[in-house]
């Protein structure tokens, strides 16, 4: 569902009603209407330019004063980390201007081994400004912090029409809630199902998916009424499940058991090189923002549903749907909170050929009971829309990242049907 309670109450059977040309006729002149055509153009780049310089140069002198009342004259280790969504040539540029601000009060730019003092200077950005923070180490003295703001120009990327779109491929239906579903691709494809009593193993066949086990899953504690659950594909056995309070680890053999015992571990929110762990508080339906091992220095988030990674060049910069219905963007130093964005708190995030190659998906109400998600791009972390709403028949009850990124799992309740149905959602780039 698009917008979760955090305050739903326990229920042992309630989780089966959980809702969620013509030729230029004198070509003589064309070399000097170029030229008065281009003249004009140059002159508004140099006075652009020169504009962003002045900006930056204030911030730079900022900064560097503020470093050298820290560590006075000497020499320092001086390193910049881009956390921004400024160019690398531009930040490359402010960190030469640092150092020559920095020489002019006394304090000389030299190897670690040589230094008397390390600089790191981290260039990050909220939605209304640059954040530049400077963490500065001296011999067996407390680290300081510095840090300037300086604003942003205001965003000129809009969303006029749709560049890419979403392909729904519906991958099973049942009366049943279904938590998670993940697809092993392969001659024949097989598939494994996770509810709230079993994991269920299908082989594609015979153009149908046929079952060919269903493993119960043991539990000791009556489910939360709104129960969740999600499936991570493995490289050594098959997969594991995790369900609140409960994790289940498949085996090895070539006939699949489930072993599932009480553990209070965290979930995956994704694997591979974003890779992040997050605790899930067990009698209720959300993650309690205790966050393994963390994004950067942040080891917190706020209360949460659902997450997104967003991987950059140097760093990951994720998305979370709070309880509170606000999305926060962590980047491991900044906490920055996007506002009313009309999102629900279904979130996704996938790996596709299109656009910067990471998009969002997020849910959000549609028209009546009928619930839709849309992909959107963070050039400059503001979120742009850059599809059509894909549209459910009944409320979603779940996003979950395949685990190679590729796609995403939609799951949603069927207002016709009653029926529960599984999605795969991935998406195309138009022409």
């Amino acid at each position: 569902m698009t917008a979760r309670n955090p305050n739903r109450i326990s229920s042992p059977k309630a989780h089966d009603q959980a809702v969620y040309n013509s030729r230029i006729a004198d070509m003589s002149d064309l070399p000097l209407r170029c030229a008065r055509l281009v003249s004009p153009l140059l002159i508004l780049l140099f006075a652009v330019t020169q504009l962003w310089a002045a900006d930056w140069h204030s911030a730079e002198e900022q900064l560097s004063g503020k470093i050298a009342a820290v560590t006075g004259p000497g020499t320092i280790a001086l390193e910049v980390v881009n956390r921004s969504s400024l160019a690398g040539a531009e930040a490359e540029r402010i960190r030469r201007e640092l150092g020559s601000m920095l020489a002019n009060l006394g304090i000389h730019v030299v190897n670690a081994e040589q230094a008397a003092a390390t600089v790191k200077v981290s260039l990050s950005e909220d939605l209304q400004n640059y954040v530049w923070v400077a963490e500065i180490h001296q011999s067996a003295n407390e680290s300081s912090v510095v840090l300037v703001s300086t604003p942003r120009p205001e965003a000129a990327a809009t969303a006029s029409s749709a560049t890419m779109s979403i392909h729904k491929t519906l991958l099973w239906s049942q009366p049943g809630r279904i938590l998670d579903v993940a697809v092993i691709s392969g001659t024949p494809q097989h598939m494994i199902v996770l509810d709230a009593d079993s994991v269920a193993l299908y082989k594609f066949q015979d153009n149908r998916w046929q079952q060919e086990q269903s493993l119960p899953v043991a539990h000791m504690h009556p489910w939360p009424r709104d129960l969740r659950g999600r499936l991570i594909l493995r490289q050594d056995h098959l997969f594991d499940a995790y369900l609140p309070g409960v994790f289940c680890r498949s085996t090895t053999s070539a006939t699949v058991a489930l072993n599932c015992y009480e553990s209070d571990d965290p979930w995956p929110l994704s694997t591979g090189q974003a890779g992040l762990n997050a605790f899930f508080a067990s009698t209720r339906n959300f993650f309690t923002g205790a966050l393994a091992p963390g994004i950067g220095r942040k080891t917190t988030a706020p209360a949460f549903y659902s997450a997104a990674p967003l991987p950059r060049d140097k760093y990951t910069l994720w998305l979370f749907a709070a309880i509170d219905g606000q999305v926060h963007m962590l980047d491991g130093i900044t906490d920055q909170i996007a506002g009313k964005l009309g999102w629900g708190s279904d979130l996704a995030s996938v790996h596709s050929n299109c656009g910067s190659g990471w998009q969002v998906l997020a849910a959000a109400p549609g028209d009546g009971p009928k619930d839709t998600v849309r992909v959107f791009e963070l050039p400059d972390r503001e979120p742009i829309a850059v599809s059509e709403p894909a549209e459910f028949n009944g409320s979603l009850t779940a996003l979950w990242m395949e685990s190679d990124g590729s796609g995403v799992i939609a799951i949603a309740q069927n207002r016709d049907m009653g029926k529960y149905e599984a999605y795969r959602l991935s998406i195309a780039c138009d022409q």
